[in-house]
């Protein structure tokens, strides 16, 4: 449709039912208001007389399963209520040309960027081009677009907006140029390729699926190219809980290190065994050869090997929980999830800046709120910096909002609700 024709339906409702199952009923207005922002900002910039498509990509929230995804682990993870959105229009070029908001235009001409290049590591530029050659390598057509997106997904929040936008990449391809036959879990396979070879980060595949599948699911990666995904049906508001992520705004700069060291450190010990990653490794052999492998590879290594083995046991009992409606043993998983990533998988602070501890203080003043109350905490995503995730009553949100925006800053504290579609298309009729 013409844009201004989709500008149209939407200021008369046309778009809200969508709006209603991919946010909240709350914020039907807000939603409104920012499609046609997307909408206006697009025509600035490429003109008023394109016919577009609207795009939605969520961020995602890792519910279980810390730092076992890179070694062929398992995880829990849902969709979330905060996303990327991108207004489209194909130009029949070999150019795709970008504008996030807050952020540089970019131009890539996808033929010309079609291998990895070290100086362009970090830039989203690399993820676009990564994106293209994967497509192509699987198959499938590309071609040149342009687009405007925006995201509520925070940068550094834990919620994996590079994922939420690689995601996005290929569900712009897949529905501009493969008629949408592309399935979510081969885009979050090729983002995941696209982050590893063009953007130079390892990185396992959770994030990508999370954001590209929808709800809640479990996540098996035992066989990468082919994991197995399971939806877990379980309403969390319904339970009378909310999801609250806490940013504790760490400063994320010259983190790579310390994420690469985990899967790194994981994987050294499954090489002691002869192995490629821990998922091949049995948790009574690690233990029988604690001493030399403490001995060649540092008590670390150990520590995280361990912790993987005992996180990918409690991701089995916590879908069970969820799957039989027991909250309280969930909850137990959550909180001996979290002491073991404090503990053993040491990933709640960096050693390269002791003083600046917030996800600690976090994680304290919630223990604190949650004296002689019910829900659970942890550390969220991959660590570091970054954010903590809370399970709140809803009777109690409002004062742990309170209290945590008091330390870490207004809007620190982000309450959530799960949505049921990850990667998407939102135009009228679809």
């Amino acid at each position: 449709m013409k844009i201004n024709e989709i500008k149209s339906k939407i200021a008369c409702g046309d778009l809200d039912k969508r709006f209603i199952r991919l946010y909240d009923k709350s914020s039907i207005n807000a939603q409104r208001e920012r499609y046609l922002a997307a909408l206006d900002s697009f025509s600035s910039i490429y003109g008023d007389e394109r016919e577009v498509n609207i795009y939605s990509v969520s961020g995602r929230s890792e519910l279980a399963g810390n730092h076992t995804d890179h070694n062929c682990g398992k995880v829990i993870a849902a969709s979330i209520n905060l996303d990327i959105i991108a207004v489209v229009a194909q130009n029949g070029t070999n150019t795709i040309n970008l504008k996030s908001e807050g952020f540089r235009q970019l131009s890539i001409d996808y033929t010309k960027y079609s291998e990895p290049n070290p100086t362009h590591f970090g830039t989203s530029a690399s993820l676009i081009a990564g994106m293209c050659r994967g497509f192509l390598d699987n198959g499938h057509a590309v071609g040149g677009f342009d687009a405007y997106c925006t995201s509520n997904v925070l940068r550094g929040s834990g919620l994996s907006s590079s994922a939420a936008f690689e995601d996005m990449i290929g569900n712009i391809l897949n529905h501009e140029f493969n008629e949408g036959k592309v399935d979510n879990v081969e885009i979050a396979q090729l983002a995941q390729y696209a982050e590893n070879v063009f953007f130079g980060k390892p990185c396992g595949l959770m994030d990508q699926v999370a954001c590209a599948y929808g709800g809640i699911v479990s996540i098996d990666f035992e066989d990468t190219k082919n994991p197995k995904i399971e939806k877990i049906d379980f309403d969390l508001t319904a339970a009378g809980y909310n999801l609250c992520i806490v940013d504790t705004g760490g400063n994320h700069a010259d983190l790579t290190d310390d994420y690469a060291s985990v899967p790194a450190e994981m994987k050294s010990v499954a090489g002691f065994f002869g192995k490629t990653h821990l998922r091949l490794c049995d948790k009574a052999q690690i233990i029988e050869n604690a001493r030399e492998i403490r001995e060649q590879l540092g008590d670390r290594a150990l520590m995280r090997a361990l912790h993987f083995c005992s996180e990918n046991e409690r991701v089995d009992r916590m879908k069970t929980a969820l799957k039989s409606d027991n909250l309280d043993a969930y909850f137990d998983g959550v909180l001996e999830s979290g002491r073991s990533s404090f503990c053993y998988l040491q990933n709640v602070y960096t050693t390269k800046n002791i003083t600046e501890q917030g996800l600690s203080l976090a994680l304290c003043l919630t223990e604190g709120f949650m004296k002689n109350k019910d829900g659970a905490f942890r550390v969220h995503g991959g660590g570091f910096a970054g954010t903590i995730q809370a399970y709140v009553k809803e009777s109690d949100v409002a004062s742990y909002r309170t209290l945590m925006d008091s330390v870490f800053g207004e809007g620190a504290c982000l309450v959530l609700r799960v949505r049921p579609d990850g990667a998407v298309k939102v135009n009228i009729n679809e």
